[in-house]
């Protein structure tokens, strides 16, 4: 099934429409900066069952944020790349990850942006 263009509530609703998932921000995140297979994926997000990573790469593969090339050799191999649509959340992702080092870090002065005051409890 392909990811359509829905009726969203706003921007916010469509984003999540597409990375909203247990580990699709965790399998962009991990293929911004190389291609991997499949194994090193499981590796790398080792609470993820192979039926649900398997499930999250087919979803991204759908919407068009993946790339997924089987390579004949035996046993075959799988490889999965970011497309130029999947390349383009890289900055999303990049602020979560900043957002969530300061979190971990225990930033002591609240979080701020636009006039809003974020505080962490």
């Amino acid at each position: 099934m392909k990811c359509g263009k829905k009726q969203f509530n706003c921007p916010v609703e469509a984003t999540l429409s597409l990375i909203g998932g247990k580990y699709k921000p965790l399998i962009l995140w991990h293929l911004r900066s190389q291609n991997l297979h499949y194994m090193e994926l499981q590796r790398l997000i080792p609470k993820a069952t192979p039926k649900m990573l398997s499930g999250q790469l087919r979803d991204l593969e759908n919407c068009g944020m993946v790339h997924r090339e089987v390579i004949p050799e035996k046993p075959p191999r799988t490889i999965y790349s970011l497309t130029p649509f999947g390349r383009s959340i890289i900055p999303v992702l990049s602020a979560m990850c900043d957002w969530g080092t300061a979190y971990l870090n225990g930033l002591d002065a609240p979080f701020s942006t636009s006039g809003q005051v974020w505080i962490r409890q």
